[in-house]
């Protein structure tokens, strides 16, 4: 029914018209259509982008892992070549600081050590243990040279080594980035393309409010006509024949014309008909069985609140702090039935969503 299709069209028309501006391109279900697959098609590729940013954040780390053990390898290796030079440095201050020992004690270490006796028996001794001595220190610095050899061949290849590792870790950021580029970019452009389907949704809702509201206008202009021109009201208007809120509309709307009485509940056929705003309401809803205290506030406090997107005929309209003000039913589409004040009558009217509008409500 198209008053309660139109409901959330003119809840949404609110919401949108002070923040979206308006595109060029025609608000058809074709042009809605498209933009959502192209929505689609970017969301697919935002998706494929987000999913290889987790396998390249993987091999990041896996190059700056392998970065950190090459690393690690020259240290230890630099530390090896320190050690072994430490080591044939001990070796050639031990052997020099008994030769000096001899010297100091005057030759008395010869009991001991025949290589420093003036001896000439002992000077086959001494030319061997000098030779052993002197064997022993070239054997030392031959291994440390080998040592240091191979040492800095293997760092000379750890660092080779660390240059391709740092490649393979800034190579795999750069990757990173760009991805990372590519996820922004896919990001902004959905953003763009939903706030462009936004445009055409507005558009769209924003024609059918309009056509809704050329109805309406009408509806209540001939309805002013007919009140106008109807007899005195001293015929019952006929029972509602439905139940619930179409059936508390029907009863309001069989007062149309009554005047606005303050305090007033009387409906046509009776001495003195009239009805102010929550007098209208609660009779009409008592016709169908619902009692409602004769105030709008108190009214409110009774019925259970309604998002705007699921007003049905017959909920109540609610105006000013807790409802205190004003009340009036809801009708369909941009409109609604109320006695507004003194001087006017039951009428239909433009659905007021401002002007104090606290809430709608069911009873």
């Amino acid at each position: 029914m198209l008053r309660r299709v139109m409901v959330p069209v003119m809840a949404l028309v609110a919401v949108l018209s002070g923040t979206v501006v308006l595109v060029t391109r025609p608000a058809s279900g074709e042009s809605i259509s498209s933009a959502r697959a192209t929505a689609a098609a970017i969301e697919s590729a935002l998706s494929a982008a987000q999913n290889r940013m987790s396998a390249l954040s993987q091999q990041y780390d896996a190059a700056a892992a392998h970065l950190k053990q090459v690393t690690a390898s020259i240290a230890s290796t630099k530390a090896a070549i320190a050690g072994d030079q430490k080591q044939v440095s001990v070796d050639r201050n031990r052997l020099s600081k008994a030769a000096i020992a001899n010297y100091v004690s005057d030759g008395a270490s010869t009991n001991d050590n025949p290589i420093f006796s003036g001896n000439e028996k002992t000077v086959g001794a001494a030319n061997e243990y000098n030779e052993i001595a002197e064997g022993d220190i070239n054997l030392a610095v031959d291994n440390l040279h080998t040592a240091e050899n191979t040492l800095q061949a293997q760092q000379a290849q750890l660092q080779a080594q660390q240059g391709q590792a740092q490649q393979a870790v800034s190579a795999e950021q750069a990757a990173v980035n760009q991805n990372a580029q590519e996820v922004q970019a896919q990001q902004n452009a959905l953003a763009q393309e939903n706030g462009q389907i936004a445009n055409l949704i507005h558009q769209q809702q924003v024609q059918e409010a309009n056509e809704a509201a050329v109805v309406a206008q009408a509806r209540i202009a001939a309805a002013q006509v007919q009140a106008e021109t109807s007899p005195e009201f001293s015929t019952a208007a006929p029972p509602p024949t439905a139940s619930g809120g179409l059936g508390a509309l029907q009863a309001a709307e069989s007062q149309l014309g009554v005047p606005y009485v303050w305090g007033g509940e009387s409906p046509k056929g009776s001495g003195d008909p009239g009805f102010d705003c929550s007098g209208l309401t609660a009779w009409s809803w008592g016709q169908v069985g619902v009692g409602l205290p004769h105030y709008s506030g108190a009214q409110m406090a009774d019925s259970t609140p309604v998002p705007l997107n699921d007003l049905q005929p017959g909920d109540l309209l609610f105006y000013g702090p807790g409802g205190s003000e004003h009340v009036a039913m809801y009708v369909g589409p941009g409109e609604m039935i109320e006695a507004p004040e003194t001087g006017q009558s039951v009428h239909y009217t433009g659905l007021r969503l401002g002007d104090g509008f606290v809430g709608a409500g069911r009873p």
